[in-house]
């Protein structure tokens, strides 16, 4: 595990990617790679929430941890040259009110609910250490943070009592044209679900989530690669907008 720490690492601050890791040092199973994820955000200073998804509503969602340097406020501008990929996913993210320590009884859905400070609409920045995501195994890019490279988040709401992710709107405009206008199309399903099973993985693996942490819950619009210069603003219905340029 430490040479796939240390090659991680080195590939952040240097900002020269891995073509892939050693055979030796690859995660063989999600806790594995969950353990390397573990070690590097260790390194990289304070924890300010989480990313979770799932591919699908049956299928088991994943995690990473984000560090609070990397959780920013919209409207955000980057330098040319800051990430190596340029990946855009409008999301939305959830701030959390209270802790949610380990327990007897699990986590569901009623209680995360009654855990959600502000609900904000946000762009994740998508970003690799690997050279070619597509050549890299799955385990791998989960180590990487999955491919996390910042979060942008708007100014939050209180989440609605009727809140439906079968109905929510999503847009996403790019240099002012649109190119994603949906509804209902975060592949999860009920992100409240998400969230209920990150509180009870987070309480199994590193004491739980904490008061303050924001935690975003997959695309909507599915990944755009941008290209400097380029403007990118999502808007959810009802939710609010975020803004970000590179």
């Amino acid at each position: 595990m430490t040479l796939a720490v240390d090659l991680l690492l080195g590939a952040r601050h240097s900002g020269r990617p891995l073509t892939a890791l050693p055979d030796e040092a690859r995660p063989r199973t999600p806790g594995a790679a969950y353990a390397i994820q573990d070690a590097v955000a260790a390194r990289l200073g304070a924890i300010g929430g989480w990313k979770v998804g799932a591919k699908s509503g049956s299928s088991e969602p994943t995690c990473a941890p984000l560090p609070a340097a990397l959780i920013l406020r919209s409207p955000q501008r980057f330098a040319p040259g800051r990430f190596a990929l340029n990946g855009v996913e409008a999301e939305l993210a959830f701030t959390l009110s209270r802790d949610l320590p380990p327990r007897l009884q699990p986590y569901g859905v009623a209680d995360l609910e009654a855990s959600v400070a502000t609900m904000h609409p946000a762009i994740e920045i998508v970003d690799s250490r690997f050279v070619d995501l597509g050549a890299v195994d799955a385990l791998s890019v989960l180590a990487d943070f999955q491919s996390n490279g910042a979060l942008v988040v708007g100014n939050g709401v209180a989440l609605p009592h009727a809140f439906n992710t079968s109905t929510q709107e999503v847009a996403l405009d790019i240099d002012g044209a649109r190119v994603v206008e949906s509804r209902g199309s975060n592949p999860a399903g009920d992100v409240l679900c998400l969230l209920a099973w990150l509180a009870n993985h987070a309480a199994a693996r590193n004491g739980g989530l904490r008061r303050g942490d924001v935690v975003t819950t997959g695309s909507w619009t599915g990944m755009r690669f941008v290209a400097s210069g380029t403007r990118v603003e999502a808007a959810f219905a009802g939710v609010g907008g975020v803004d970000v340029g590179f």
